[in-house]
């Protein structure tokens, strides 16, 4: 996630902390921006504000309720003002009426360094030096600027919203092998009679694990099936599928040769898939 700058003709800077690939468009501008008053200590950090190595001063302004601070890559909802030191405010999501969601490392490095001293409920101002922000980025709100974030919460992670099964780190015994290297074993039997084919376009509801129990993918997450023809994904589940009926879940121990082969930027590893097999189409 980058933070994006969009110019309104004679307006305000809008600053959009949400991905692109989100799709979303920016909301019409209807209020002055002076209903969002600049704190009076916008120009510089106060005497009482605390300082880090990076440059990066914070006061808080609300104490918190929460007891975990969120890592770098955890995904956290928040409401936020922004301005720069001379009190021009060039974005706050209390304008959409609407907190916003993202994960710490996909923004600013002021953002990702300070959201992470927070915890949920509390509310912090920040004064973030312009390397830790745009560094001169033609477009982007220029030099130091000043945040109050409210943390709303830490979104839990896909591993806490779908642990990995106790056998997650090799097949069990009772795990069925292909010539492949693929292991599976059924977790609930089918309903239908017909296997799909290599071809075969399917629908299927599905959650991924690496070894190590970190879960890395899941369909539920986005809260509707999957379907793609099964000659247009990896080996492992190109042949697994195929050996699946209508209403059948299956749990599949993908060795890596047939799932990524070490490719960059995707797990690594043996994989472990639970896949529904809804529909054959």
């Amino acid at each position: 996630m980058r933070l994006r700058v969009t110019y309104v003709p004679m307006r305000i800077l809008i600053l959009s902390l949400m991905l692109a690939a989100c799709g979303t468009q920016e909301p019409k501008v209807e209020e002055p921006v002076s209903i969002y008053k600049a704190p009076s200590d916008v120009a510089a950090p106060p005497a009482d504000a605390v300082r880090t190595e990076s440059g990066l001063a914070y006061k808080v302004l609300k104490a918190g309720t929460g007891t975990e601070h969120p890592s770098a890559t955890t995904e956290v909802e928040v409401h936020y003002t922004g301005w720069q030191t001379d009190g021009t405010m060039f974005d706050s999501s209390h304008k959409r009426s609407k907190s916003i969601k993202f994960a710490l490392n996909r923004v600013i490095a002021g953002w990702t360094e300070g959201v992470q001293l927070m915890v949920a409920g509390e509310k912090t101002r920040f004064w973030i030096p312009e390397e830790l922000a745009y560094k001169g980025r033609p477009g982007s709100p220029s030099g130091m600027l000043v945040f109050d974030v409210e943390l709303v919460s830490l979104v839990p992670s896909l591993s806490n919203r779908f642990p990995a099964p106790d056998d997650v780190a090799a097949p069990p015994v009772d795990a069925l092998r292909t010539a492949s290297g693929l292991a599976y074993k059924v977790i609930k039997a089918g309903t239908g009679a017909v296997h799909p084919e290599a071809s075969s376009r399917v629908q299927v509801q599905y959650t991924g694990w690496q070894t190590d129990g970190k879960t890395f993918d899941s369909s539920y997450k986005r809260g509707r099936p999957a379907t793609f023809p099964l000659n247009a994904v990896i080996p492992g589940w190109t042949e697994g599928v195929q050996l699946m009926v209508t209403g059948e879940t299956t749990r599949f121990w993908i060795p890596e040769e047939i799932a990524y082969k070490g490719k960059t930027g995707r797990p690594s590893g043996m994989l472990v898939f639970d896949i529904e097999l809804l529909e054959i189409q």
